[in-house]
């Protein structure tokens, strides 16, 4: 029985732990007041760096404004996208607020906001080119942002494709254009957008190709801190807040 009381105790002690680690994440960004919200930098017009080298784009500022809804400050940090999710689990930051697709396999080892926007993969080639979409892709030269679920897509999809792995968007514009990948995939609205810039030598090809939502990621066991996210991003959208936010970075309401 002695024995018995004791792992008794031990999974008391166990569980209000838990609770504890619970509420951990939340009670910390409050009480320094400013939570970290990583992104890669290299996803205009999402997350970039302009020229007064600041991260700024649409993920930013809903980022921002979500945490200043909790009543901190959010505080945007670049970092490679294919180390993100480890920098999340090793307390790096808090969240990722980066455009990261909800995924069942992401969801094995972090958790995430309700969607904050919707879009999906789009394939883009050099204006002019003979590829008209991914089923004339097979043996060719394609790239994709590394770590990201297009590079897991094209290599699960497009047979004998030469995958080429880059930082970014702009990256891969550049190196389509060279002619040193054949296109590129990458999210509908940031190639679409891309292409409205003056001189950006792609075009779309083909339909889309698979529909994701994109979240913001956070460690598992924060039902408070996931809470307070959704509280905001719903107030934000039906306050009008959102669609300001999207109208000035992307031109239409995303959500």
């Amino acid at each position: 029985m002695r024995r018995a009381t004791v792992w008794i105790v031990v999974i008391l002690f166990m569980s209000l732990s838990a609770g504890m680690v619970i509420a951990d994440d939340l009670a910390k960004v409050k009480g320094a007041g400013e939570i970290k919200m990583a992104m890669s930098g290299q996803y205009p017009p999402f997350n970039f760096v302009n020229d007064q080298n600041q991260l700024t784009g649409f993920d930013v500022e809903i980022g921002q404004a979500v945490a200043k809804r909790i009543g901190i400050k959010g505080v945007p940090l670049s970092t490679a996208w294919d180390g993100i999710i480890a920098g999340l689990l090793a307390n790096k930051y808090e969240l990722i607020c980066g455009s990261m697709a909800i995924t069942e396999e992401r969801l094995k080892s972090i958790d995430f906001s309700d969607p904050y926007y919707r879009s999906g993969a789009q394939l883009f080639v050099k204006k002019g080119s003979a590829v008209k979409s991914v089923a004339d892709l097979t043996g060719k030269k394609v790239g994709v942002t590394l770590g990201t679920t297009y590079e897991k897509w094209v290599r699960e999809n497009i047979s004998g494709a030469d995958v080429r792995t880059y930082k970014g968007v702009p990256d891969m514009i550049l190196e389509v254009n060279y002619g040193r990948i054949d296109g590129f995939i990458t999210d509908k609205i940031v190639g679409a957008l891309a292409i409205k810039q003056k001189g950006t030598p792609i075009a779309l090809a083909g339909d889309l190709l698979y529909e994701e939502k994109m979240g913001i990621a956070l460690r598992q066991n924060n039902p408070e801190l996931k809470g307070a996210i959704n509280d905001a991003l719903a107030a934000m959208k039906d306050d009008g807040t959102y669609k300001a936010i999207s109208m000035k970075w992307l031109g239409i309401d995303v959500r």
